[in-house]
């Protein structure tokens, strides 16, 4: 579990809802619902975090809808539209050995042990990792180049763990993948 006071975003507000003030969320949980059960959210806005509080909430269609105290119409509701809403990470509940969440994957250094097949013995390090995809399939690593990788090329490797994704040393800071190396 993250150990810091880091804030994460959690899910986005993206619009109104009927005309009492509540809102639309799109939630990053995994399931959805769990976004409802973070106690010390905030919204990011004018570049600094302000608290918000959400006294009612459920599912509804693809993602969920949410009511803020003291917005109590459609026009109030509307200024809420496209922030995002984070939590601390302290926040987070403890995940089972192997597990991670997304934020700690980003930004670590991504290497290359290819199959014994192609011949390539020494580990090649593609890149770090910028950010995670959501495919609905499995979620997809996206790794930008960075200092000392083999090329400058953007690479997106499926995140399959214990098949495509050999290894994640948090400590090191480092990735192990079982990819092919393009020529």
């Amino acid at each position: 579990m993250p150990s810091d006071d880091k804030q994460l975003v959690i899910g986005k507000i993206t619009g109104s809802y009927g005309v009492k003030g509540w809102v639309k969320v799109h939630s990053y949980t995994d399931p959805q619902e769990n976004f409802l059960r973070f106690e010390q959210c905030s919204l990011r806005r004018n570049g600094g975090f302000e608290p918000i509080e959400f006294d009612a909430g459920r599912a509804h269609g693809k993602g969920l809808i949410a009511h803020i105290p003291g917005v109590d119409d459609r026009t109030m509701a509307e200024t809420y539209r496209g922030l995002e809403v984070s939590a601390p990470a302290t926040e987070l509940p403890a995940l089972d050995s192997g597990e991670f969440y997304w934020s700690q994957l980003e930004g670590l250094r991504v290497w290359c042990r290819s199959p014994a097949e192609l011949g390539v013995s020494e580990p090649a390090l593609l890149g770090k990792v910028d950010y995670l995809l959501e495919t609905g399939a499995n979620d997809v690593l996206v790794i930008a180049a960075c200092e000392g990788s083999i090329d400058n090329r953007e690479r997106l490797i499926p995140y399959l763990p214990g098949d495509v994704v050999t290894g994640v040393d948090l400590e090191a800071g480092t990735i192990e993948v079982s990819w092919f190396l393009e020529d």
